[in-house]
């Protein structure tokens, strides 16, 4: 029987489904949440921090490969993707995504419960994320996607979320262009230095940021920017 501390995530619209899971798996000794949507899945994976997920990908509010991106934004937790879906290109999107584990609907509850054994051992060597980061008064909370300054919510722009987010899960270390580049614009754009400078220079002007003398975001000269590490 699984140890009792062992809290598992099921994000799943359908009733039915939530219900056979959270009874198979409560008698296997495991804590049980439920979420029957996106927005809730990842605020109870924000607040819960479970030791799994068990993700359905046709959900009311999001699709589930959003709900998965959006989480990998700041948690390593193993996913195990459950769906309808059962198509090579739905598999290899989730898994690339980030998922560690696809099951099709109908499954087995016996090879379902070894997958969820086989990811829980893997996940026992894993480091917690931190579901948000501080930099002074600025704080970037990345499971809702929501920034603030001195207790006032800033509203961004995606890319500019997206860098501010790159850079405070880096918190004190320099992340280079090249790697903001890719990983935010993607592969064809590592020389487009410009793009990058734009948003840092909105960033600045919404954080009140003087880049002469910066409270938040450094320029690494030819290298690339950091968020500070401000107490």
């Amino acid at each position: 029987m699984a140890n009792n501390a062992t809290t598992i995530l099921v994000i799943d619209d359908e009733a039915q489904i939530r219900k056979f899971l959270r009874i198979s798996l409560s008698a296997h000794g495991y804590r049980v949440l439920e979420a029957g949507n996106g927005g809730e899945g990842l605020a109870q994976a924000a607040l819960e921090r479970p030791d799994l997920v068990v993700l359905d990908l046709g959900l009311p509010d999001m699709d589930g490969q959003q709900v998965l991106g959006e989480l990998r934004e700041w948690s390593q937790v193993p996913v195990l993707v459950l769906s309808v879906r059962a198509s090579e290109g739905e598999k290899v999107k989730a898994l690339d995504g980030g998922a560690n584990d696809y099951v099709t609907k109908p499954f087995g509850i016996q090879e379902f419960l070894a997958r969820v054994r086989a990811l829980l051992r893997q996940g026992n060597g894993s480091e917690p994320q931190e579901a948000s980061a501080q930099s002074g008064p600025l704080q970037v909370d990345f499971a809702y996607r929501r920034v603030t300054l001195e207790g006032a919510e800033v509203a961004l722009t995606r890319k500019e979320y997206a860098v501010l987010a790159m850079l405070a899960r880096h918190l004190g270390r320099v992340v280079t262009q090249q790697q903001l580049l890719r990983d935010i614009w993607g592969p064809t754009h590592v020389e487009d230095s410009h793009y990058l400078r734009v948003v840092v220079g909105h960033l600045r002007q919404k954080l009140g940021d003087d880049p002469a003398a910066p409270r938040f975001i450094v320029t690494e000269a030819g290298v690339g920017y950091r968020l500070l590490e401000v107490q």
